[in-house]
């Protein structure tokens, strides 16, 4: 009887010892994966939620802007959102000028999880190409650089790393006789634009 209860004893700490050693397995697989996650896909999480109720996450930018906005897109180096409040349009972010994203702990949570695979051609949409296609709109724009000025006009053209901007008011049609200036913009200098439309987004 008391081998019984010995033999039964050893396999319950036996059981118990696989269990924990599972455990520690899966942890370490989950720490692996999480340090491969990259914004990009964390992003993609917040834009893939259901329509009807968008998540409305707080992104903090590098000229201080705070904007409360729902993820629309997400490009290899950029996000699209769309603000809760304000003017229609569509606000284009590079990655590099995200200083923080705040947002329930529940869709923080949510954005760790295994994201599905991105689309190939996701990862080829560049900032320089969103801003092309709204070259080829000659949509108005608010280009807010990092260091806190705002510039408004329309994109001439949109180069690898850089934009040349016609200077004219907002709202107002790219005429020659109202454009009062022109800007060449390292896409380094700029924190966040807005533009009057939203561009095509696969």
């Amino acid at each position: 009887m008391r081998w019984d209860r010995f033999f039964d004893d050893l396999e319950d700490q036996l059981a118990s010892e696989w269990e924990a050693e599972r455990a520690a397995l899966d942890t370490e697989a989950e720490r692996l994966r999480l340090s491969r996650v990259q914004l990009a896909e964390r992003l993609t999480l917040l834009a893939t939620r259901d329509a009807s109720t968008p998540v409305v996450a707080s992104f903090d930018l590098a000229d201080g802007a705070a904007l409360r906005a729902a993820v629309t897109g997400v490009g290899a180096d950029w996000v699209a959102l769309s603000l809760s409040e304000g003017p229609g349009g569509a606000v284009i972010v590079p990655f590099a000028s995200i200083a923080g994203i705040g947002m329930p702990h529940a869709d923080l949570l949510r954005t760790a999880r295994p994201a599905p695979p991105r689309a190939p051609l996701a990862d080829r949409l560049t900032f320089g190409f969103v801003l092309r296609d709204l070259v080829r709109r000659r949509a108005g724009v608010a280009v807010h650089l990092v260091s806190g000025r705002v510039l408004t006009g329309t994109i001439d053209r949109a180069g690898a790393d850089h934009l040349d901007l016609a200077l004219h008011e907002p709202g107002a049609p790219r005429r020659a006789g109202a454009v009062s200036g022109y800007r060449l913009v390292p896409f380094a200098a700029v924190a966040w634009i807005r533009a009057d439309e939203t561009p095509a987004l696969p």
